[in-house]
């Protein structure tokens, strides 16, 4: 299956390749389906392949499995150059892909903290790298890079894991920066806390945001469609984020202690849940699909 790219100048996914990374399940999955269901082609990337083949399989011809170590340069220029040659040319990539630990900052083993920058931080550099490089000759593309919230707003427990989100969403600042009027988008999706595998056995709290991969998915195939800079999920989250920047530090600091911001991670270390997702995420597992949101 070969698609041509559409004669509209219009920004659209539809009719065209869009590549996923760590698309097997949880908010790969679901933008996957829903891009699918848009008219667009999707080149699922994970290193679980059999279950990447099986959410291929769930979404039809216009979705093909490949396997994709997005910690691995090579694996990464290989995962698209065969999503090119089996859908055609490479509209947009979403850098899903990413783990979550949970733990004190101090007890953080070293090879957790080089593994979550690793696959948060050098898999979407390189992924970005390797996609602009063969959209800029085209003079027109998508990036989408998969943050957080915890990229805005530092949570305890999350040390490295919000290093790592703050990295994205500097990353695509400089991106957006350096690619002006390349016709290539580069936007930053911020969700909240996503029901996947990456927040299990984190428990609901009073004024905390929870949402469904289907949500953060929607986002990301709007915004391919009608390119933003920043997208925020759910949408209300960027004017608490936005008048939160307007207050000091410690008085932004003390008000998240008073809303129990500052123990909704923390709570969740040591639990069978989040002890059953590490090993996973950190390949302990022989079953590797936590490795993904």
């Amino acid at each position: 299956m070969f698609l041509s790219m559409p004669s509209s100048t219009t920004p659209t996914a539809a009719g065209r390749l869009v590549a996923i990374t760590g698309g097997a399940r949880g908010i790969g999955r679901a933008t996957a389906a829903t891009l699918v269901a848009r008219g667009a082609a999707v080149a699922i990337g994970d290193v679980d392949l059999d279950l990447a083949r099986e959410t291929a399989a769930r979404l039809g011809p216009s979705a093909v499995a490949l396997p994709l170590d997005v910690t691995d340069p090579d694996a990464f220029a290989a995962f698209l150059d065969e999503a090119e040659q089996r859908l055609g040319p490479l509209y947009a990539l979403v850098n899903n892909a990413g783990i979550m630990p949970i733990s004190p900052f101090c007890e953080e083993e070293d090879a957790a903290q080089r593994r979550t920058l690793d696959i948060n931080v050098h898999g979407v550099i390189t992924g970005s790298r390797l996609a602009i490089a063969r959209m800029l000759p085209r003079g027109q593309g998508h990036v989408v890079n998969v943050a957080s919230q915890a990229g805005k707003l530092g949570a305890a427990g999350l040390a490295t894991y919000c290093a790592s989100k703050f990295a994205v969403v500097g990353l695509c600042e400089a991106l957006r920066a350096e690619l002006h009027g390349t016709g290539i988008a580069v936007s930053c999706i911020l969700p909240a806390v996503v029901n996947t595998d990456l927040t299990a056995g984190v428990t609901d709290a009073p004024r905390i945001l929870r949402i469904e991969p289907e949500d953060v998915a929607d986002a990301i195939a709007d915004t391919l469609d009608r390119p933003r800079a920043e997208v925020f999920v759910p949408r209300a989250a960027a004017a608490g984020y936005r008048a939160g920047g307007l207050l000091s530090p410690r008085v932004r600091d003390a008000l998240l202690r008073r809303l129990g911001a500052d123990r909704v991670m923390a709570a969740a270390h040591g639990s069978a849940a989040r002890r059953a997702y590490e090993a996973r995420a950190a390949g302990d597992s022989p079953t590797p699909e936590a490795r993904i949101r």
